[in-house]
């Protein structure tokens, strides 16, 4: 008797992901064809076979999400039309969703080094910027000519539809809106009434080489760390930047065509990885191997160092002069090289945080 109990209570197997009530035709067909390019990879093993493997991963994993967030909305719609389950809702809506939310305090802030403690909003305001933002610094560039003839290469200014349509439709849509309140998914929903609008906005944001202080607006919130147990250290804070969601797309679309013309002239060495077509982090890894067996390979034997540098933190102190001075030695575009000099002027960034008003920054 004991026995029959426990065989029945006993989950003995887990059940498979092709048993949920999500499932559906399209994610059996995407599974499929992501078994079949592992079949083919496995039978010719190559680079290009498994970069296409990764690529369908990353789609098939896109497409299981998606239906099954739709398929929570669609129970959820369900649920609220039926008689017999209304009153959950009706009892949320009657005894949570009137009660008064607190609104979080910041408490007094100290610096990293202790010696100043800040207790006004302009004084916290003015310790987060220092946290967040360090200070630029000052370079020599004597260097740098203030003349330039070389010729630029030759390219259609013109952005296109079909280019703008493409970045607008493959950024993500449930993000976080703009400082504008301006969503993903509102813009996506409207792309077929604005796309004449927003093309010509950027045609001539493009031909004038100006990109509109509009765009430059970003506002930065302050969020606390989770479950921690002193709020008054500086290191328990972290940000989210809201960017606005024209200089995304419009950024987006440049980098693309200077991407374009960087693989087109093959500006960038062939170990170059990061922010390129085709290029994974296995191709990395698959790099590195081989040239270390290349070294352990030759006759006399050497010993292997790897000097690793992290300089993501670098790009934030870039200076500005002698990027567009490099962008003019590698004959980039004029148009871009331009276009490019006036995004990264009259920046404004508003900090915000504790529910206060914002305080605006000059980048």
């Amino acid at each position: 008797m004991l026995q029959e109990i426990i065989k029945k209570s006993t989950s003995w197997a887990k059940s498979l992901i092709q048993a949920q009530d999500f499932w559906n035709q399209i994610c059996s067909k995407v599974v499929m064809k992501l078994r079949w390019l592992w079949i083919i990879w496995k039978a010719q093993s190559t680079l290009e076979t498994w970069n296409d493997y990764l690529r369908y991963n990353n789609h098939k994993n896109k497409i299981i999400k998606e239906t099954k967030h739709l398929h929570f909305r669609l129970q959820m719609h369900k649920l609220s039309n039926k008689l017999k389950s209304i009153w959950c809702f009706v009892k949320w809506v009657r005894i949570k969703s009137q009660l008064f939310k607190k609104l979080s305090q910041f408490l007094s802030l100290k610096s990293d080094n202790f010696n100043h403690i800040a207790d006004s909003f302009e004084e916290k305001t003015e310790m987060l910027w220092k946290k967040f933002f360090l200070s630029s610094f000052q370079a020599n560039i004597n260097d740098i000519s203030r003349l330039f003839i070389l010729l630029t290469m030759s390219f259609n200014s013109v952005l296109l539809q079909d280019e703008m349509r493409q970045m607008i439709q493959r950024v993500k849509v449930n993000k976080a809106s703009d400082a504008f309140e301006i969503s993903n998914k509102a813009l996506q929903a409207s792309l077929t009434k604005l796309t004449s609008i927003l093309i010509n906005l950027f045609n001539a944001c493009v031909i004038h080489k100006y990109h509109s202080k509009q765009f430059k607006k970003a506002q930065i919130i302050v969020l606390c760390k989770l479950k921690k147990s002193n709020y008054i250290d500086l290191k328990m804070y972290w940000f989210i930047t809201l960017l606005n969601i024209m200089n995304k797309t419009l950024k987006s679309i440049m980098i693309k065509r200077l991407n374009d013309i960087i693989e087109t002239h093959h500006m960038l060495s062939n170990a170059q990885m990061r922010v390129r077509r085709k290029q994974f982090i296995i191709s990395t890894l698959n790099l590195l191997v081989n040239q270390v067996h290349a070294v352990w390979d030759c006759e006399i034997k050497y010993v292997v160092f790897m000097l690793s540098l992290n300089i993501a933190e670098t790009f934030n102190h870039v200076l500005h002069t002698r990027l567009l001075h490099i962008l003019r030695m590698k004959r980039i575009l004029n148009y871009i090289v331009k276009w490019t000099c006036s995004f990264l002027k009259d920046k404004k960034s508003s900090l915000m945080f504790d529910y206060h008003d914002e305080l605006t920054y000059k980048d």
